[in-house]
Order: C-alpha cells, then structure tokens, then sequence
C-alpha cells in the first residue's frame, strides 16, 4: 500500500512534463549495458522547456572524492538548480563517510539526503527504520515508474531483505567497474602470436612467450589478494566465485566446490609452477602490475578496460609500437567465452525516514530517472562541456580527459548521477578503447547479484558463512601454489560441509528465491 501524500499538484505536472518520450540509448539492466561505442554522441539531446518546481532546499551528505572533491559553484548543481529548482546545503565528511554516516544515524540526526556508497549499509539501515522506502512513493515518480519497467533486474538486485527500496538504483555509471582481458598485440605480432581462445592454447601461448623473454611472468594481475581473479576467470568454466543461480537448472550453488572449478584451480597450479605469472601473486599490488605491464615483464592481463589508453597513451609516448589491447576471454574445457559481469555500481542517494521533506525529495530525484536528466546530467551544456560536429556530439578539448571533465564541472560525481549515457564518457576515449567497448559487450556473462539477508540470515553468514570462505581462500590459494595436491580435493569439500555449507546454502536458498518473487508494483 503506498503512502497517501499530499502534494501541489501544479508540481506534480511540472515534474511530469520533464519526462521525454523514451528513446536514445537504452540500457538493458541484467546483461546488455549502454550504449553503442562506435556511435557515441549521435543522439541529440531531449530537452524540456516545463517549468520546475518552487525553490527548495534540501540537505544532503555525500563523499567528495579525492580526483573530483565537491565544489558548490561546479556547472552540475547550478543544472540541477535550474532544472528542479531544489539547491543543496551539502555536507561532506572530514573523515571515512561510513563513519559520518553510522554516527548520523546513533544519534538520529540523519540529511535529507545521504549519499552511500554500500547497498549493505543502507539496507541494514533502512530495514532498523532510518531511511525511507522508496516504493511507497512512487505515485509520484512516474519517470521512475518508467525506469523500473525498462530496468527491473537492477531494481530488484537492489531491493532490501524485507522487500523494500531504501537507495535509488542507477544504471550507466557501473560501465566504469568493466572488466576485461587484455594483451600486448604488438608483442603477438611481433612474435607471430594469435591471441588464445582455450586455457589449454593459452597456456602454449604463455610458454612460447616464456621462451622469448625467460625473466618475465608472462601473466600477471593484481587482483590475487582473496582470490579476487577467481571472479573473472570462473565464467569460462561455467562455475563461479562464490554463491550463484546455475541459470540452466535454477538450483542454488557454492562454484567453490564444483568440479569445474577445480579444473580451473589445476590451470592456474600450471600457471604457477611454469613460472607463467609471478611468485608473488597474492601480493601483487597496483604499482607493482603496472610495473610488469610496462617493462615486457607480463604480456597478458586482466583488468579494468579503461587500461587500454591508461596504458596506450603514457607508453607510446617512449614506445609508438606499444599495443595493448581487448582480448576475448578464452573458454576453459566445455565452458564458453565470458567475462565476469563485474560493471555494476550499488552505491546511491537515500532519504532519510525523519526528513520533512519526504515528497518533495521523491519528485526532486524522478528528474534524475528523465531523459532530460540522463542527458544533460551525461553530456553537460552545448557549447560550455561538448559541441556537435557533423550530427555528433564530443566533449570539448577544453578538457584533457574524464577526470579533468568530473573535477571541474563535477558531471557524474557521487550525488549528481542516477541514469548515465555513457557514450558521454566514451566520447572522451580513443577509437581503441571504443572499440573495445563494443567487442567487450559480446561476452558478458548475465548480471549475477547476491541477495539482501535478514539480520537473522546475516548472523548466521557471518558466522558459518565467513568460516566456509576463510577456508576457501586459505586451501585455494595452497592448491595454486602446490602446497597442497589437488588430489586432496574431495577432503577440501568434505571440510565446507563440516563447516556449516549446506546451512550457508540453505540460507542464500531462501534469500534468493524471496528476490525472485519479490513484485515491484
């Protein structure tokens, strides 16, 4: 039952006209992301002349990030302002936000607004009654009401245990998290290399390129610390990181105790004891990869995709011929070709529960969820952020790249974004890159969200749940490096159980299938 809450209804119809027809780009939540690279900035922008809201303010608490801090006189607010008529007294933490916020939310002295950036946090905090549901109030949101039909995998991957929406989801910004696996194509060409499409050809390739350069470690990452690279490789071998839907069979499963994932865990033991990647890749840090990447050290990585020109640019400028490069995720024995669907972004506004403006927020943030305020939140102002040039957008060389672009206008920093086009982005990005954007796309695997738990669910994931990963982490990672025989494998899934997996499973069982049931309207 939603909330019956009075309003002006000349505000209702104003918010209502900033709606535009739907059209442009259309981001599909669940598996098909936004936006076409290789048109980036064809659409022309939609925007409405209805009239705003009355002047209003509102107070709100947000991060202001290092590389793009907060900056009240920044062109997006003075947009906002314009198109909603709603100013913010905006806050920002000398320390941790998480630490505001929990202390905010002790003393029950909350924003209007608070910025979070976990979908835990404000689903802890929204079910203990300190943020408002957002459901209840979508009678007055109808460019919302939109959004949830076109996305309602994003919506409900973001709901609360108890059913209800207490952060505003976004979609287009998450395309930042993208991950992908790249390669130096001017070392394969050099070398008469062809970019593998199996592990077992990726691991021949990995040796022949040993052979050439016997001090490097042909394949590195970063991301070893937890066995974080297990959530990109596992994929390619139909199994997964941690607790998943099987989408063939619907059953809820732990990949970690899969068949198939053992025969990933044998190929990385390969890896390892050929010296294909590094002693160290537990510990391997950013510096460190970055490092390997641009001394020949390591010719095959896995990383964000906006490592194509992080790299391309700074290393052309010693080394024109330096290449790197997508590369299609090679399939591991009867798996497929797919990449981990890591380009999600849970982080959000919310309203606080105590706030007296809990209607007038709602419609303020429907504008967010308006074409209008997609694009222009996206792209900026013709002439001050981009200009067209033969039918097609591209920001202005005014800035010398999306950071410069976010500091300076503070355009899709934490607070000013929901529905972001991200060609916007893409616009600012060399041809390399855009079309690994469009290559990328075709291997995604589906959007794989864990569910929301009860503080009773929650105990026991903490409890029984956290043990079963510490073991996993702990036997994984000496099965990687030979400490442990892989023939021991059975006695390693015998032990989850001791320690509580089917209690664990049972739980996501529960918490899985109430998201899957769970109706928005």
């Amino acid at each position: 039952m939603k909330k019956s809450v009075s309003v002006a209804m000349s505000s209702v119809l104003a918010l209502s006209m900033l709606a535009a027809c739907s059209g442009g780009n259309k981001h599909q939540g669940g598996g098909n992301p936004a936006g076409t690279p290789g048109a980036a900035g064809e659409t022309e922008p939609k925007v409405s002349t209805a009239p705003v809201q009355k002047e209003q303010t509102f107070t709100m608490l947000t991060e202001s990030h290092p590389n793009w801090p907060y900056d009240k006189n920044a062109l997006v607010w003075k947009i906002i302002k314009e198109k909603t008529g709603v100013s913010l007294n905006m806050q920002t933490p000398s320390g941790k936000l998480d630490d505001t916020i929990n202390l905010n939310v002790a003393s029950g002295n909350m924003p209007d607004i608070t910025f979070m950036l976990s979908l835990n946090q404000a689903n802890k905090y929204g079910q203990q009654g300190a943020l408002a549901n957002i459901l209840e109030y979508t009678e007055l949101m109808p460019n919302f009401q939109k959004w949830m039909e076109q996305y309602p995998d994003v919506v409900k991957s973001t709901l609360a245990a108890d059913g209800n929406l207490y952060v505003f989801p976004n979609e287009g910004i998450g395309e930042t998290n993208r991950m992908i696996w790249l390669y130096r194509e001017d070392i394969f060409t050099k070398h008469n290399l062809q970019p593998p499409t199996t592990y077992d050809e990726l691991y021949e390739v990995l040796k022949k390129l040993k052979e050439e350069y016997p001090d490097s470690y042909p394949f590195t990452f970063r991301t070893g610390n937890n066995l974080e690279i297990l959530r990109n490789l596992s994929p390619a071998f139909l199994t997964n990181e941690g607790y998943y839907v099987d989408e063939a069979t619907k059953e809820i499963k732990y990949g970690p105790v899969e068949d198939s994932y053992k025969t990933m865990i044998g190929y990385l033991n390969k890896f390892y004891k050929d010296g294909l990647m590094p002693k160290d890749w537990l510990t391997v840090d950013t510096k460190q990869w970055q490092d390997m990447i641009s001394t020949n050290q390591s010719f095959i990585t896995i990383d964000y995709i906006s490592r194509i020109d992080f790299f391309n640019i700074a290393m052309r400028k010693e080394n024109p011929e330096f290449n790197m490069q997508f590369m299609a995720p090679p399939a591991g024995p009867d798996g497929k070709a797919l990449n981990a669907y890591t380009h999600t972004n849970y982080s959000g506004m919310t309203v606080s529960s105590n706030s007296k403006h809990i209607p007038e927020i709602m419609q303020y943030m429907d504008w967010f969820y308006s074409e209008e305020g997609k694009d222009i939140l996206s792209w900026g102002i013709e002439g001050e952020t981009y200009e067209v040039e033969n039918g097609k957008r591209k920001i202005k060389s005014d800035f010398i790249d999306l950071t410069d672009l976010r500091k300076r206008t503070n355009l899709s920093t934490n607070g000013a974004y929901i529905w972001i086009d991200y060609d916007a982005h893409l616009a600012m990005s060399s041809e390399d890159l855009q079309q690994a954007y469009e290559e990328a796309r075709k291997y995604d695997d589906v959007l794989r969200p864990l569910p929301s738990f009860s503080e009773q669910e929650q105990e026991l994931i903490s409890t029984k749940g956290e043990a079963v990963q510490k073991n996993r982490n702990e036997t994984i990672s000496k099965f990687i490096l030979g400490e442990r025989s892989l023939d021991e494998w059975d006695r390693y899934v015998e032990g989850a159980y001791k320690l509580g997996l089917e209690e664990v499973l049972a739980t996501y069982r529960i918490a899985f299938e109430r998201a899957a049931n769970t109706k928005l309207n």
